[in-house]
């Protein structure tokens, strides 16, 4: 008995042996397993003690199935630890090895602004990217894998059943299920023409993500031009608070973006063999790189226009008014419901305290269809009015020519026009050096031609032609990676995938910034004074003015994993504030969500004797119809 034991013993051990897969993984953690964004202020010893249970979590999960495994802290990592392993798990953020660049004017306005770097531009070992890793990592590379929206749930759908990592080595035994289509991606559907089931198929990746467990969300990327490139892919979406496509699991060259947020621990038995099997997967990525590069967050595709034709149309004007009439119906009613209760001397629930904090909503008012095509299309309106059908027109005929402006919209190139050639068809490229042997006046636009589409610097029309002749069957056009036509090679000897070349046509001088108090690449501004206010009062009144097509959070509805604006007061002795913060009256979303937009203030009154420093602190998040940005964080000293 004691023989068949020990054999048995011995054949379980030789079975969880052939269970690993030989692939060595290095695993650099660091983060916690809790939410810390969106001004969550947690004890820095239980931020510590998760960060160590997650990374023990992580290689516990790794070791059962990888025959190599090392655990390294961000802080302690460099990119030459990649080389001695098949595949690095990035789930913390390395020390930067470029620093961020921040430049502003007089004024206080950025007119540079570049992230750090953590891996070098040349990076080419096999990654995988857990969550907003791939944001923090892949932006100064250019990968693709770019923050859409913080607000990734449990739920996968839209997934590539057929895809390698979903068939092994690791059996992945998916009991998908029939659940409502998320409300947020229906909004989407106008906007870019397309409909959804009320049902739509799903698997569960993880545990629930509430704010009671206080845990990690997910991250989401672009799709947008996502596989516009033959080195991308996209893998997955997931539940989330932007589009039914948005990418939860994808490729870019060598980095695997996991969306999803939770530990293994956390993890459905199918998730986690999905992941070691992206594992697996990612080994055959060592030495290879991402082509095309997005460099730019705000660069614009061709969905721009599509999205554009839709926001011009009578249907968008009429249904911007109705979501307005029904943000004033439940606004009025909480508010009458909250003040009924406190009159009573009921006590509230903090998240009806903020309801105090608001003035009482106005009626909202269909303003002319005149007025809205003026503020959305002001340019376009001194041209077509008040012309629906030429809106529309003018996107559907230009669609071929539209090249992005740099500040997330869509221009049209008016020399591609002029020669009615698209500009993602390759005889475009062949027509300009065409233009260049003729000579004369079209000489020039050739040359404009094959700079602004390319990223070769040619000097004689012989050599821009044998360079596409040389490359023309395996040359692609990116958009989302600079609106270029690129060689799908990883050769660096090959001409025409260096985007230095672009950047050195840039120059180093900081980008010019439109008049105004506001753009595109400064969509919010702040600024913060102590007025004087009744009876001997003062008011320390914070202002947010958000560019026209943005918007910051006002409050969310749940489920929704976005950044609420938070602004703090903090006074001197010999002062106290007087009544609540007073907040700015919020715009409705097509959910319970409530944004800022345009211009207000937030208005905290307060008395007092003496002189100190008042310090204020504003956390906000912007976004736009198409994408968001990191939460971002300000602090204002103000003497008094």
């Amino acid at each position: 008995m004691k023989k068949l034991i020990t054999l048995l013993a011995v054949g379980a051990l030789m079975l969880s042996a052939r269970a690993k897969e030989n692939v060595s993984v290095l695993y650099v953690g660091g983060s916690p397993d809790l939410n810390t964004l969106g001004g969550v202020q947690l004890d820095s010893a239980v931020v510590a003690r998760s960060v160590k249970e997650r990374t023990a979590d992580f290689t516990k999960f790794l070791k059962q199935r990888f025959t190599k495994v090392k655990a390294v802290d961000g802080k302690d990592y460099t990119s030459d630890m990649s080389d001695g392993y098949d595949v690095t798990v990035f789930d913390g953020r390395p020390k930067a090895i470029r620093p961020e660049i921040r430049e502003t004017d007089a004024n206080g306005r950025i007119v540079r602004y570049e992230r750090p770097a953590y891996l070098p531009d040349d990076f080419d070992r096999a990654a995988v990217c857990i969550a907003e890793a791939s944001e923090d990592l892949g932006r100064s590379i250019g990968t693709k894998n770019d923050w859409f929206c913080l607000c990734l749930d449990n739920y996968a759908h839209n997934w590539k059943k057929d895809h390698p990592i979903f068939r092994g080595p690791f059996k992945v035994d998916i009991k998908s299920e029939m659940r409502p289509t998320p409300e947020n991606a229906k909004e989407y559907c106008p906007i870019y023409g397309y409909t959804l089931p009320e049902m739509t198929e799903m698997w569960l990746v993880h545990s629930p993500t509430t704010p009671e467990n206080g845990r990690r969300i997910g991250m989401v990327s672009r799709p947008w031009g996502y596989t516009d490139s033959p080195e991308a892919e996209v893998i997955s979406s997931g539940v989330c608070a932007k589009s039914i496509d948005a990418v939860a699991l994808g490729r870019h060259g060598n980095f695997f973006h996991w969306g999803f947020a939770a530990k293994p621990s956390d993890m459905t038995e199918p998730a986690k063999a999905a992941l070691a099997n992206a594992i697996v997967y990612m080994k055959d990525f060592n030495g290879k790189h991402v082509i095309a590069r997005k460099k730019d967050e705000s660069i614009a595709t061709r969905d721009r226009a599509t999205a554009s034709k839709y926001m011009a149309s009578r249907a968008c004007w009429m249904a911007d008014y109705e979501s307005n009439v029904k943000f004033y119906h439940m606004m009025d009613s909480a508010m009458k419901a909250v003040k009924a209760k406190n009159a009573a001397g009921e006590k509230l629930l903090p998240e009806e305290q903020v309801f105090l904090q608001f003035p009482d909503p106005e009626t909202p008012v269909l303003v002319p269809y005149e007025q809205y095509l003026q503020k959305r299309e002001p340019k376009l309106f001194e041209i077509f009015g008040e012309d629906e059908e030429e809106y529309a027109r003018y996107y559907d005929k230009n669609r071929p020519y539209f090249t992005t402006d740099g500040e997330y919209g869509i221009i049209v190139d008016q020399d591609a026009r002029s020669l009615k050639i698209a500009n993602n068809d390759i005889r475009l490229l062949y027509k300009a050096v065409e233009l260049l042997e003729k000579g004369g006046l079209d000489a020039g636009k050739g040359k404009r031609i094959l700079e602004r589409y390319t990223l070769c610097r040619f000097d004689s029309p012989a050599e821009w032609k044998a360079w596409l002749d040389a490359n023309r069957d395996r040359m692609f056009f990116t958009e989302s990676g600079g609106w270029l036509w690129l060689v799908d090679t990883l050769d660096p000897s090959v001409p025409g995938n260096d985007y230095s070349v672009r950047n050195a046509a840039k120059g180093n001088d900081a980008p010019v910034i439109p008049a105004g108090e506001t753009d595109a690449d400064n969509p919010v501004a702040l600024k913060a004074e102590i007025v004087d206010g009744p009876a001997g009062t003062k008011d320390v009144v914070i202002t947010m003015t958000v560019h026209d097509g943005f918007h910051t959070y006002a409050n969310l509805a749940e489920g929704d994993s976005f950044i609420p604006t938070e602004v703090t007061v903090e006074l001197p002795e010999g002062y106290e504030k007087v009544g609540s913060l007073m907040l700015p009256t919020p715009s409705p979303s097509a959910t319970a969500t409530t944004y800022y937009t345009g211009t207000g203030a937030f208005r905290q009154r307060i008395k007092g004797t003496g002189a100190g420093v008042v310090k204020c602190k504003v956390r906000y998040q912007v976004c736009d119809a198409s994408i968001c940005m990191p939460p971002v964080t300000k602090t204002f000293d103000l003497n008094i």
